[in-house]
């Protein structure tokens, strides 16, 4: 499954210059996300969404039913002085599904104080690693690009600690799993990866997981047993919350429903506040409810445009056995893609990971334009959907912004990359068909 064509070596001075960027983009990210988090007015709260409905479980109380979470969080919530309705609302609606509990339960289990510090740990941990697999596939190409793009992207990603969303440990599974499976090595310990990340946030790692089913050979079998052991470790959670919970689909429904919502914090339409600011909704519904606000429509065209932007890269990927190099690039298109049909926020874009090692291949081998237009559409992605310019237009300077400028740079970022690396996708499997017919 390696490249098609053998990675141009570097020297080692690109190689440790390269290293150096990503290695200082860790030691700020580290310092930075503990610091946001002891600064945070409310320290963890995404946390505390997981936290308290699974310690709601251990108890034998309906994790689903709000009343129970938030007695339960009434009497042994942290900062609880500092919450808002808002921040209650979070805590007390809880909107994963049961198989989340595998992952959960073991730190509900805990006390707050260990608990909290153990997810943080594995938070900075997942996502360090991550980016240390994906520079191991970037450095033999362009380490000095791949080193920036990951050093920044570091950087740009303090708030996923100061808040702990689960899309931190549930990127950082997926992308271990990838490299896992991309480079043929440690595949028991990637099948765990993946199917922990779908337990965890199936909306984040489930088209990454359908494309390697859909790719065949190899691919197709890690993708199988990845669905099995996914289905195993989760049948446990769904047992048991059905036992405690019999109800719980239509719980999950009320409480999806209450958030989702005219005004709610997850409505991707203009009564909304939680459609823009840092830790933005990022899917494109929230682009097309400014046109028309009639969820309808912009759910509709919504699954709409993503699967147009989707299907071709199915039919490549069903009629053509690509090879590593091109592998990357329909993922590089996936991961961008993965965000935009369904409810996702700022943080679950940390998988634009998977983006970079494609970026560095184009840097070395595509054309003059190609190259430059691969690091315009990557960087861009990683700027716009990061922390930086967000906290520094709406917190530092608290610009008065039009609200198209708050809301569309993201979800048309991850737009243009996905349809640009579908583009390369396509363009390199209609040369090999080319090749192969000659």
């Amino acid at each position: 499954m390696g490249d098609a064509k053998r990675p141009v070596n570097r020297t080692a001075k690109e190689r440790r210059d390269g290293f150096y960027f990503l290695l200082m983009g860790c030691i700020v990210f580290l310092l930075l996300g503990i610091g946001m988090e002891k600064a945070s007015p409310t320290p963890m709260v995404d946390f505390k969404v997981l936290y308290y409905p699974a310690r709601c479980l251990l108890q034998h109380h309906d994790p689903y039913q709000q009343s129970e979470v938030l007695r339960l969080y009434q009497m042994e919530g942290v900062y609880r002085q500092l919450d808002t309705p808002k921040v209650l609302q979070i805590v007390s609606r809880y909107l994963y599904l049961p198989s989340a509990f595998m992952i959960t339960a073991p730190f509900a289990a805990l006390s707050w104080g260990p608990a909290h510090v153990l997810w943080m740990a594995l938070t900075i941990g997942s996502l360090i690693l991550a980016s240390f697999l994906i520079w191991d596939i970037g450095a033999n190409h362009a380490p000095r690009i791949s080193g920036l793009l990951l050093g920044f992207f570091l950087v740009n990603s303090g708030d996923l600690v100061a808040l702990s969303n689960a899309a931190g440990i549930a990127v950082g599974l997926c992308v271990v799993a990838v490299w896992c499976f991309m480079k043929e090595r440690w595949i028991a310990a990637g099948t765990i990866c993946l199917a922990a990340s779908l337990a965890l946030k199936p909306q984040d790692a489930g088209l990454i997981w359908l494309y390697f089913l859909l790719s065949g050979g190899t691919c197709r079998k890690h993708a199988l047993r990845t669905l099995l052991l996914a289905l195993l470790i989760s049948a446990p959670a769904l047992l048991w919350t059905w036992h405690v919970a019999p109800h719980w689909i239509q719980e999950w429904r009320s409480n999806t429903a209450a958030l989702s919502a005219r005004g709610g914090l997850s409505d991707p339409g203009p009564a909304s506040t939680g459609r823009y600011g840092l830790g933005m909704m990022v899917n494109l519904s929230v682009v097309l409810s400014s046109f028309k606000d009639d969820p309808h429509f912009y759910n509709s065209a919504s699954f709409i445009a993503v699967f147009a932007a989707f299907l071709p890269l199915i039919i490549v990927a069903l009629r053509n056995r690509a090879q590593g190099r091109e592998r990357w690039f329909a993922l590089a298109a996936i991961a961008a893609l993965s965000m935009l049909p369904v409810y996702h926020r700022q943080q679950d874009t940390k998988l634009l990971l998977l983006a970079i090692p494609a970026c560095a291949m184009l840097w070395t081998e595509g054309g003059a334009i190609t190259r430059w237009l691969a690091l315009l559409v990557s960087a861009t992605a990683l700027v716009v959907t990061g922390d930086i310019l967000w906290i520094f237009l709406d917190v530092i300077l608290r610009l008065p912004l039009p609200l198209t400028v708050r809301i569309f740079p993201v979800p048309l970022s991850l737009l243009a990359l996905s349809l640009f690396y579908a583009w390369i996708y396509m363009n390199h499997s209609r040369k090999k068909d080319l090749i192969a017919a000659v």
